[in-house]
């Protein structure tokens, strides 16, 4: 359907077709650019914050935060988060990315299930309080806006809402999910149960395969 819209579309006005091309890609290109020196000036600051040292001590000032949150007690892992959280708060989204993903690297137990860390980690980036919109300033500046920092106290507002309810959310749904001590809970309960399934299938796989052996006897 798409193919057939713009082969018509081509043959029908080739001259407007390819003009929207072309502006399209020169403002996406131009909007690139335009938001390129706003991460550089950013990623920049994150780099010298890291290199100076000051990430140690950005963990330190947010490391009864970072432990309430994430009940962990690793210095290195907490830089980790304490620079994650900084960048999103800047509103560096994919500047945040990358010590997002290492942090959750560490997190990982080698279960194969997201702890409550992880959980609460992919929260707090995708609800993020955000201090500077960055981004969407720099998109509204880059639109011709007259005022792009108008959004920023709807945003710290909206932002710290959304972080609050998201928090609260992972800590009621931890200890609902979490192992009791002396008990047992809702995914233990369901591995027990499949692990029972499945011995249950497998004794009956082997006595059909007996009884069709004997017979062929």
């Amino acid at each position: 359907m798409i193919i057939s819209s713009l082969c018509f579309l081509l043959w029908s006005a080739p001259d407007t077709i390819v003009g929207v091309m072309i502006e399209a890609s020169s403002g996406a290109f131009k909007l690139c650019i335009e938001l390129a020196a706003v991460y550089a000036v950013w990623l920049g600051v994150l780099e010298l914050v890291d290199a100076s040292g000051l990430g140690e001590k950005l963990a330190k000032l947010l490391h009864p935060v970072i432990k309430k949150l994430f009940k962990i007690d690793n210095s290195e892992i907490e830089k980790m988060i304490a620079l994650n959280m900084s960048a999103n708060m800047l509103g560096l989204g994919n500047a945040a990315t990358p010590m997002g993903i290492k942090a959750m690297k560490a997190l990982d137990d080698g279960s194969g299930i997201a702890n409550t860390a992880m959980i609460m980690l992919i929260i707090i980036n995708a609800t993020s309080i955000q201090l500077l919109p960055s981004t969407v300033i720099g998109l509204r500046a880059a639109a011709g806006s007259s005022s792009p920092a108008d959004i920023i106290l709807p945003t710290i507002i909206a932002t710290t809402v959304t972080s609050v309810l998201g928090v609260i959310l992972v800590k009621l749904c931890s200890k609902f999910f979490e192992k009791p001590k002396g008990g047992s809970n809702i995914k233990t309960d369901i591995k027990a149960k499949t692990e029972k399934h499945y011995k249950r299938n497998k004794n009956t796989d082997q006595k059909f395969a007996t009884i069709i052996k004997a017979g062929g006897k």
